[in-house]
């Protein structure tokens, strides 16, 4: 189907991909892989999350492959003066807790992938807390989201920028100038899952077929195989929140490709 982007949308794209594309071209030299497999229908993208400037690398691949990405963001984001008009301009979607605005939340959604258009949904919630930079545990929001819409979920495996700028830091790494791969993974089957009661379990194998997913594509990416047990913070007594998130230290450094 023909994505249905409105020209509001479309031009403020424009504008910020003008200034952040050739930024991003000066920071890191590029290799996009089977962006030719994108659904050409709405759908949700599951990208991995090891630095800060992630959405910023997933964004511009979409972007410079015809794709508008969305991102959930922070509702109070939107009440910012220029940031909050530009999220609104672009159509991102906000997010809170409280249940009314999460079903609105829900629904922009759903119109945005009814057009055609990406959801960028981050399933690990935060940058990973594996030593490794493994993909971890995943949360239950993108499942949720898949299973409510029946939209394929795409994992979108990166591998790269955290050289650039390594998790939690504060200076980027350019020279000498590193590379970062961005591949898009086949859909994950969820289909069996589809009409069932979106019970806990449920939303947690649908979370796990994502996270794997994401995973092996990670490992195709660094030419390792991927864990079969993904890092649960919890078990490590690790911080969901924030940058002092406590667990052991990366065995190559945060920044380390291994």
């Amino acid at each position: 189907m023909p994505v249905q982007e409105s020209r509001r949308a479309r031009v403020t794209f424009g504008l910020i991909a003008g200034v952040a594309r050739p930024l991003m071209n000066l920071l890191m030299a590029k290799r996009w892989e089977r962006f030719d497999q994108l659904p050409t229908s709405g759908f949700i993208a599951c990208p991995n999350h090891v630095t800060e400037i992630d959405p910023v690398v997933v964004g511009h691949a979409l972007y410079s492959n015809g794709r508008l990405p969305r991102y959930l963001a922070k509702e109070s984001l939107f009440d910012l003066p220029l940031v909050g008009w530009v999220l609104k301009a672009t159509e991102q979607i906000p997010v809170t807790r409280s249940s009314a605005s999460a079903n609105r939340s829900l629904q922009q959604a759903r119109a945005l992938l009814d057009a055609g258009s990406v959801a960028v949904v981050y399933p690990e919630g935060t940058l990973t807390r594996d030593p490794d930079l493994w993909p971890m545990r995943g949360r239950t929001g993108a499942a949720r989201l898949a299973l409510q819409t029946h939209a394929p979920v795409v994992p979108i495996a990166h591998w790269g920028a955290q050289e650039v700028l390594p998790r939690y830091g504060k200076r980027l790494h350019v020279l000498p100038r590193k590379t970062v791969r961005v591949r898009v993974g086949d859909p994950v089957d969820l289909t069996d899952l589809y009409g069932k009661p979106i019970t806990k379990t449920v939303l947690e194998e649908a979370t796990d077929r994502i996270m794997h997913a994401l995973a092996a594509g990670v490992g195709e990416l660094r030419s390792e195989r991927a864990p079969t047990q993904l890092w649960d913070p919890r078990e490590h007594g690790q911080a969901l929140q924030g940058r002092d998130f406590g667990g052991p230290a990366p065995a190559g450094g945060q920044g380390s490709s291994q």
